[in-house]
């Protein structure tokens, strides 16, 4: 199978390539580098079976090109992390709406199934003990740019759906908790790879907000493989699903765990939100998923603890 992954030189999309190359399969990446990155794909450039392709989603004539010539399409290309989001609102709903609008439509003109990422910021400020795929949308003002990916990305999944229901597409809607592992950054805002860059080098531990502010946590291998799973059953097509960790934190017992995991100096430092983002910033205070859904279907599980998704991001920060 030729496999099509947009954002195949970010942090999901190769992991996602490494997966796809192992069972056999060839795999075409487009990324604009704008948040990917060619180290994390470097092992994979030498391979005959690899692809790399520098351009964006929004390039129409390019997305075409490439779209014809796989059998199934990842759409992971998107502006993401919360630092991004707010500093350059207007490219976040650039690429995430208009980008993903020519990857359905290129991708229908071709009848390729798509697969799209989506993301928990879909429920904004709804702190239910865990969120299911129905549950409320709960957001702020529209014009707190903080909003702007969850609104982009729930016309994203509008899109998907209704190409599934309107004109027969096969789509996969795949929501993402907070996802972990070997070379995320932490330039965009991704909490554990930026602490355990602060605690290798004994730096202040920087918290925004109080601390008490909960997440779950699941490491990147299980998303590529519950993913994959709901990529080809057909019972998921046309559907939403949750993917994401089951080890509710706070972030402040999370700093103080990379800590005693990094074996750091490091002492905790707290800075409100306005300072570290935008006057009148506003988070989710509980974030916790129910993947009900995607287990019943596929037996997704969140398999590796939080400790030991910490261990592999100071592993690969080490190295």
């Amino acid at each position: 199978m030729k496999v099509l992954i947009t954002g195949g030189a970010g942090f999901i999309g190769s992991h996602l390539a490494d997966y796809l190359v192992g069972q056999g399969d060839q795999v075409i990446l487009l990324d604009d580098l704008s948040t990917g990155r060619l180290a994390n794909i470097e092992h994979l450039q030498a391979r005959s079976d690899v692809e790399f392709v520098l351009g964006s989603i929004l390039n129409p004539d390019l997305v075409d090109h490439v779209v014809s010539r796989v059998d199934v399409v990842y759409h992971l290309a998107a502006a993401v992390g919360v630092q991004l989001i707010v500093d350059r609102p207007l490219e976040s709903l650039m690429t995430n709406i208009r980008g993903t609008e020519t990857v359905f439509e290129k991708a229908h003109k071709y009848d390729k199934r798509t697969i799209v990422t989506s993301t928990s910021e879909i429920y904004g400020k709804n702190t239910s003990d865990s969120l299911s795929e129905d549950d409320d949308r709960i957001l702020g003002s529209p014009l707190k740019s903080r909003w702007s990916y969850s609104e982009a990305k729930a016309i994203d999944e509008i899109l998907a759906y209704t190409y599934w229901r309107e004109k027969g597409l096969e789509t996969v809607i795949i929501r993402l908790f907070n996802t972990v592992g070997p070379r995320q950054t932490g330039s965009y805002g991704m909490v554990i790879p930026r602490f355990v860059g602060q605690a290798l080098k004994n730096q202040p531990i920087t918290i925004f907000g109080d601390g008490t502010q909960t997440r779950c946590f699941c490491h990147v291998s299980d998303i590529v493989d519950g993913s994959l799973a709901l990529s080809e059953h057909p019972e998921a097509f046309g559907k939403v699903f949750n993917l994401g960790g089951n080890q509710e934190i706070s972030i402040g017992d999370l700093a103080r765990m990379v800590i005693g995991l990094a074996g750091s100096d490091s002492e905790l430092e707290y800075i409100p939100y306005d300072a570290a983002y935008e006057e009148g910033f506003e988070d989710m205070t509980r974030r916790v998923p129910d993947t009900t859904r995607a287990r019943e279907l596929v037996g997704f599980e969140s398999s590796i603890n939080l400790e030991d998704i910490i261990r592999s991001v100071i592993d690969d920060q080490r190295t």
